[in-house]
């Protein structure tokens, strides 16, 4: 009778094992198939699908954040090469120069009422000069607010010769709203030209 009995116990302690053995696999199956159905959704949710000439695309979702540091390096470069590269004629200055304003606040106000103050747009027009500005390179700082140093170099073409200048400003970003004369949705703050010397000067 006793035998019995163990062979009973043995048979209960087999039943249990197995049966917690069971639930913790069926817990970890639940617990996979969960983890790539979370994954599968959020993979799907991440993708949009376009009809375009009777053709389904397939185009991907993407956090804006990802790309505003290389939304404001695009920003502070176009407010430049705007702001200085200018020809001898007002309609082209005030068309390149009004695009750049929406660009930045006041402190790009400032310094374009200054240059006309001092007759700077008249000397171009007048003799003939030509600018052009190349941005070479932007650095975006990662704390908030944003802050960007542009790297640069100006061309200023006369009849007679070409002068080379280097070029270096700063100033912070803020988030406005995009619109159509500010589609990066960034506004230059407390802008500054902090060096802008002639390099050489070569005849033509």
């Amino acid at each position: 009778m006793f035998a019995s009995l163990k062979t009973i116990d043995s048979a209960f302690q087999q039943v249990k094992t197995l049966a917690i053995i069971f639930i913790i696999a069926v817990l970890l199956l639940a617990g996979a198939i969960a983890y790539f159905a979370f994954q599968s959704t959020t993979a799907a949710a991440n993708r949009i699908y376009v009809l375009e000439g009777g053709q389904l695309l397939t185009a991907g979702a993407q956090d804006a954040r990802a790309n505003r540091p290389v939304e404001a390096r695009s920003h502070v470069t176009r407010f430049h090469e705007l702001f200085f590269t200018l020809d001898p004629d007002q309609k082209a200055i005030d068309l390149n120069v009004n695009k750049a304003l929406y660009l930045a606040d006041n402190s790009a106000k400032k310094q374009y009422e200054n240059f006309k103050e001092k007759g700077f747009y008249n000397d171009l027009i007048a003799a003939n000069i030509s600018l052009e500005m190349t941005v070479d390179s932007v650095i975006i700082g990662n704390a908030r607010p944003l802050t960007a140093r542009c790297f640069g170099h100006q061309r200023v073409i006369r009849a007679t010769s070409i002068t080379n200048r280097n070029f270096i400003s700063d100033c912070t970003l803020r988030d406005v709203t995009r619109s159509e004369n500010n589609p990066h949705g960034f506004l230059m703050e407390n802008w500054r030209v902090v060096q802008n010397k002639d390099l050489n000067t070569l005849q033509r």
